[in-house]
Order: structure tokens, then C-alpha cells, then sequence
């Protein structure tokens, strides 16, 4: 079981801030927002994990988080030279995913969160056959990735950004996926956008009866980080559940303890010499 967090992209609609920092690099309340995507494939309890992003930030996450030895999981590296699509993950990927049959793709930029997730997203990923895609509610759906139904309520086709759709649920950035993705994924050719479209791979899965969907109703929050209007408002959903529940979201050190990667003498040790809210919350809570 292995997991992929494509960082990459251009962050256009992030400029001018993205012409000198790579948005998932971005602070998000109290950590950086790869911490966030991070931490959801932890809880996952996968811990083999390929981040891909362009050559600069490679090198600022190897900095940042190393290896993964002192998370108790694998971090490998690959660089995204130009970015091309979601699916062109799965070809830079190739080697990393070989002899894997459960795979997780979760874009870098994406917050999810609910009391449940924990136990959704390990269920789904158990049972997955094929792919499985999470859908959520959103005003504007016509800015993401769409599916249609049929009367049965099962899939019939997948389209990017689709203006006259009748849901309005989004395809999220994370994907679970068999061994058969990266034999599939080189099937897929460029769209009119010059991108290797993620839905144009989930079309594959589709033509063999293998997609399942679940959908991300009440209780549950998710955001792509893309603009400045997403990122405030996470930063204020984080803010106001740490400072009220005392809960952190995204700790990805307290997601290593919680999960056993690490045990409390490996975690004292990580957080003894920092004095910042993101350790303070961890000293207080479990020392």
C-alpha cells in the first residue's frame, strides 16, 4: 500500500506569491500545507509515501521532513519538471508504485476533515476494487472535475468542469487505485488543455465497471487550497478547531504517535528543543 501527494502545478491563481514559493509550501494556520495531505495518508496507516514537486521544493521538503524515519514512515522525492496533469503522477511514479495494489493519489493542495475520516478512508481503501473516487457538495461544481449519474445513481461519465450538471458534487483530490493505474494511466493522452486529464483515467476505470464513489456529506469539510479565498478560510476553520476543541488537524507528528509509528521517547525527542505553538500543543498534551 503506497501513497503519492503531488505538489507541483504553477499556482497561477495564486500569483504573484507562486512566482517565488510553491503554494503547498504556504503556511496553513500553524504548519505548512503538504502537512495537511500528509497526514491523511498517515492515517491510512500508509507509510511508504512519494511526494512530487518541482525541482526547488524538492529540495525544501527534503529539508522539512527527510526521509520520514522520524515519522516512522518512507519519504521519497521525485521532481515534476513542467507540470502536465494529475495523471502524469502515476508515469513519474512507475518505479515507486511497482508491485503495489492499493495506491493512493491525494493532491498536495487539499484539506479534508470530519470526526470520521480516520475510519472512512481505511474502509474505503480496504474494499477498494478498481478505483474509488469522494465527492462533496460545493456551490460552484463547475470549477472541478464532475460525474453524472444515471437513475440507479451510478456513474455514467466523469467531465471536467461541467457548467450544466445536475448535482453539485465535485470530484476531490484523492484517489484510490489498483495495480492496473499505471498501466492505464499510459493510455491516456493529452486533452485540448494539454494536460493528462485525471477524469480521462477514471473514464478507463469506468469502461471496465471498476469506479465507486463515495460521497463527503454533512460532517464533512474539503477544500482545494487553490485560492486566496480557500486558504483564508481554512486557515480560519483550523484556527477556530485548535483554539476551541484543543484538537490539532494535519499534526503530523501527533498522527505518528497516535498511529505507533513512533512511541512517546521518540516523540519527546522530536519536540524538546522547539518552542512554537504547533510542539507547544504536543508537550501539553501528552507530557
Amino acid at each position: 500500500m503506497k501513497g503519492i501527494i503531488l505538489a507541483g502545478g504553477l499556482g497561477t491563481r495564486l500569483m504573484p506569491l507562486t512566482q517565488i514559493k510553491n503554494k503547498h509550501s504556504f503556511l496553513i494556520y500553524d504548519k505548512p500545507m503538504i502537512f495537511y495531505p500528509l497526514s491523511i495518508l498517515m492515517l491510512m496507516n500508509i507509510r511508504e509515501i512519494l511526494i512530487i514537486s518541482d525541482k526547488k521544493t524538492v529540495v525544501d521538503y527534503k529539508k522539512l521532513l527527510g526521509n520520514g524515519k522520524d515519522l516512522g514512515i518512507r519519504i521519497l522525492y521525485k521532481t515534476q519538471n513542467k507540470p502536465k496533469g494529475i495523471v502524469e503522477a502515476f508515469k513519474i511514479g512507475n518505479s515507486f508504485l511497482k508491485n503495489s495494489k492499493k495506491n493512493v493519489l491525494i493532491l498536495g493542495d487539499n484539506f479534508f476533515y470530519g470526526s470520521d475520516l480516520q475510519n472512512v478512508f481505511p474502509s474505503v481503501l480496504d474494499k477498494n476494487q478498481g478505483c474509488s473516487i469522494f465527492l462533496c457538495p460545493v456551490k460552484n461544481p463547475y470549477a472541478f472535475g464532475n460525474v453524472i449519474f444515471n437513475k440507479k445513481n451510478k456513474i455514467i461519465n466523469l467531465k471536467e468542469k461541467m457548467k450544466n450538471n445536475k448535482n453539485n458534487l465535485a470530484i476531490t483530490g484523492l484517489y484510490f487505485f489498483d495495480e492496473q493505474v499505471v498501466k492505464f494511466a499510459k493510455k491516456v493522452s493529452f486533452s485540448k488543455r494539454g494536460e493528462l486529464e485525471i477524469t480521462d483515467l477514471l473514464k478507463l476505470y469506468l469502461k471496465q465497471k471498476k469506479i465507486n464513489y463515495k460521497i463527503l456529506g454533512r460532517g464533512y469539510l474539503w477544500y482545494d487550497m487553490g485560492t486566496i479565498e480557500s486558504i483564508n478560510e481554512v486557515n480560519n476553520i483550523v484556527e477556530n478547531i485548535q483554539n476551541r476543541q484543543g484538537t490539532a488537524v494535519g499534526n503530523i507528528h501527533e498522527v505518528s504517535y497516535l498511529k505507533k509509528f513512533i512511541n512517546k521517547n521518540k516523540l519527546k525527542s522530536l519536540i524538546q528543543n522547539y518552542n512554537s505553538p504547533y510542539f507547544d500543543y504536543i508537550k501539553q498534551k501528552y507530557f
